[in-house]
């Protein structure tokens, strides 16, 4: 967790982005609405994407389906690993979406 909130931290100097909680996990939102998470267990990233991307990201074994209690949520990917550029990247790819 402490890795995600490492390579967050550029993205709270923005307007609008803030720490929070998102069913019961610690998230950033951007204007109220919820973008990137970080699953408390397993320390993957979560964040949410266009639904053509969370698919094309889980084809291409680069991200995992985010799924909570069985229900798969189209929009939200779990990242695993700890690439500091790629996690970068996809925050400013989430936070740009929901915005």
């Amino acid at each position: 967790m402490e890795f995600f909130w490492s390579v967050a931290e550029p993205l709270l100097a923005t307007e609008g982005v803030e720490r929070s909680t998102m069913m019961g996990y610690p998230c950033l939102r951007v204007n109220g609405a919820f973008f990137a998470s970080v699953h408390p267990e397993s320390g993957n990233m979560i964040v949410k994407l266009p639904a053509h991307r969370v698919e094309a990201m889980i084809a291409s074994e680069s991200g995992i389906a985010f799924a909570p209690n069985g229900r798969k949520f189209r929009e939200w990917v779990q990242v695993s690993g700890q690439d500091r550029e790629l996690w970068a990247r996809l925050l400013e790819e989430a936070r740009e979406f929901v915005s």
